[in-house]
């Protein structure tokens, strides 16, 4: 069918600015090409009817496939949505990618799962017929899934490769595909970028249809052999002792319960009450604020510390739709009455850290061998643990638990003790390499337990960690930057950063800017050095203060630029902890507001 007419309307709306011109050249290919032919009747229809917002927003740019896989809003077609095209070409170059690795007469795999939002089990199907056709075969999990239970399948499977359907903790318009490799560990260098390349250059999909492939024993649907094995592969991680505690669980309307409830029941824990108002798996997450289900948020536990509070509750515990993060809130003291507060990840991380050694070193089982693995953008109070346990922590990694998973692989599992990121990641064990919900539960449910037989709650360890190791308060800060203008805005605070970066943040002068892209430092006076350090879009500000720095990243996921801001006082400083938590905060009001009025955000 022609379109001329209709490509004359695309030509003259990029002329009056309705659309950009990469949406008039990316609407023009699905039109004309024979790629998107089963597509063109629609975009047709849209441009016929003029509406153009809607067709630069979904074609303004080809979404990428990044270093973990693809993620995005969903709409039936565009080169910037999630959709049967875009899910398909991912499935399909990472499939035309791994037979080129393995060999296409080699013993191909891949293993499947998917969260609750809305077309994920629609999306897991139709990747598993394109790896079915492509020679692979598929090891599906039916059913709402995890995240870390799709990564140990993997290794559990000796799969080739694996894929998670799941947007993580974006808005319920939002669906997305993560890449497994063969170690159950997302794509890390150079497998990124062949996946990536390969995922750019389809232009056939083939299929072969669900229900055939079931029938033939091409699909394996595995859950029932692979959920019991998950569930003791975690607990294999716990640790003795007590489990006296009353837990408020929340899956957030996600796939958690599939993992947390049993994990929790295996490792002793009895007293746990799922939440009923965020129970039921639904993609609309319709009982969260603003119906984002991201346990980062402070304001999702409202409900459960009321409910919690009432009920004489310890902890209450969220993890994220496919339940690879967790959140928490505990009260203050053992005090009856006493308010409830959330934790940060970074908090928890050091936490867990502290409980990590701990129990190691209590049990004989700690030596110097054992470390740690954060990235440069987690506290580094969890270093000072590791630091006074003797064990070594390696924490120059870019943000993305992969790369977390890659050292652990490079410095040998039989070694590793803990892995933390500060957006509420945690992992250990040799079972998977990707943070895991259920694990981090059953850690801090073990903790909190443990000091509740102590007389004392998460928050009052957390203080005698502040009184060993000094006091750090950190700060995440997210500024959303959506569309083709909003990737323009994120280019040109980063470039303003790294060009001329401020002198001065929070009254503290500005000694050196890190910039991980160009692998530079930049001194005051405009002068270089190399910086031994991993590549990326990160640029760090130390101030003079010691401890105290700023961090600046475009997201890797969400269309936004995250403000990292870290503050630090040294335990011989300290003389009041709570005047030292004040005066630490209004640092870092103070060190947000001037990062908000340099880069004009």
């Amino acid at each position: 069918m022609s379109y001329d007419n209709t490509l004359a309307l695309v030509r003259q709306a990029a002329e009056t600015g309705k659309i950009t011109s990469t949406a008039q050249k990316n609407i023009a290919a699905w039109l004309t090409e024979p790629r998107y032919s089963e597509y063109a009747g629609q975009v047709a229809e849209m441009v016929e009817s003029g509406q153009w917002q809607t067709l630069d927003d979904v074609f303004w740019t080809v979404i990428p496939f990044g270093t973990g896989g693809r993620r995005g809003r969903m709409y039936p077609v565009g080169s910037n949505a999630i959709n049967d095209r875009t899910i398909g070409e991912s499935a399909q170059g990472l499939a035309d990618y791994v037979k080129e690795q393995l060999g296409a007469d080699g013993n191909l795999s891949c293993a499947l799962a998917y969260d609750t939002r809305h077309r994920s089990e629609h999306f897991a199907r139709l990747c598993a017929e394109i790896m079915v056709a492509s020679g692979f075969r598929v090891f599906f999990l039916q059913g709402y899934r995890s995240t870390p239970e799709l990564s140990f399948c993997v290794r559990y499977k000796n799969a080739s490769c694996g894929i998670m359907v799941t947007a993580s903790h974006n808005p319920p318009s939002d669906n997305a595909v993560k890449a497994y490799w063969s170690t159950g560990g997302q794509l890390l260098p150079p497998h990124d970028k062949g996946v990536i390349d390969r995922v750019m250059s389809v232009n056939a999909i083939e299929r072969v249809p669900f229900d055939t492939a079931v029938a033939d024993g091409r699909i394996e649907i595995c859950q029932d052999e692979v959920d019991p094995k998950y569930v003791a592969a975690v607990v294999e991680q716990s640790i003795p002792g007590p489990r006296d505690l009353k837990v408020i669980y929340s899956p957030l309307h996600g796939v958690g319960a599939s993992a947390v409830l049993p994990v929790l029941e295996a490792a002793g824990f009895k007293d746990v009450e799922l939440f009923s108002l965020h129970a039921k798996p639904d993609g609309d997450f319709p009982n969260v604020p603003g119906h984002v289900s991201n346990p980062e948020n402070p304001q999702v536990f409202d409900t459960m510390i009321a409910h919690g509070s009432h009920n004489g509750a310890d902890l209450a515990v969220a993890t994220d739709p496919d339940c690879d993060r967790i959140g928490c809130a505990a009260p203050l003291t053992m005090a009856k009455g006493s308010p409830w507060l959330t934790l940060t990840g970074n908090e928890i991380g050091a936490l867990l850290a502290e409980y990590m050694c701990e129990s190691r070193k209590a049990a004989g089982r700690l030596s110097p061998q054992n470390f740690i693995v954060k990235t440069l953008v987690t506290t580094e109070l969890t270093r000072r643990i590791g630091d006074s346990y003797g064990v070594k922590t390696f924490g120059d990694n870019l943000v993305g638990f992969k790369w977390i998973a890659g050292v652990i692989d490079r410095e040998g599992a039989d070694k590793f003790l803990y892995g933390t990121e500060e957006s509420h990641g945690y992992m250990a064990g040799n079972y998977n390499r990707d943070k895991d919900g259920g694990l981090a539960t059953m850690l801090l449910c073990e903790l909190a337990a443990k000091l509740k037989s102590q007389k004392k709650t998460l928050h009052q360890k957390l203080d005698d960690l502040f009184w060993q190791h000094g006091v750090h308060i950190e700060r995440t800060v997210s500024v959303q930057m959506p569309g083709s203008e909003g990737m323009l805005r994120m280019n040109e605070v980063m470039a303003q950063f790294r060009a001329a970066p401020p002198k001065t943040l929070a009254g503290s002068p500005v000694v050196q800017v890190r910039d991980y892209f160009d692998q530079t430092v930049i001194l005051p006076g405009g002068g270089k050095q190399p910086l031994d350090g991993p590549k990326g879009d990160l640029v760090i500000l130390d101030l003079a203060l010691e401890g105290n720095y700023v961090a600046i990243r475009p997201s890797g996921t969400e269309p936004k630029i995250k403000l990292y801001m870290f503050t630090y006082e040294p335990p011989e400083q300290l003389a009041n902890l709570e005047d030292a938590k004040q005066m630490l905060d209004q640092r870092l009001l103070a060190m947000e507001a001037d990062m908000r009025a340099f880069a004009g955000v």
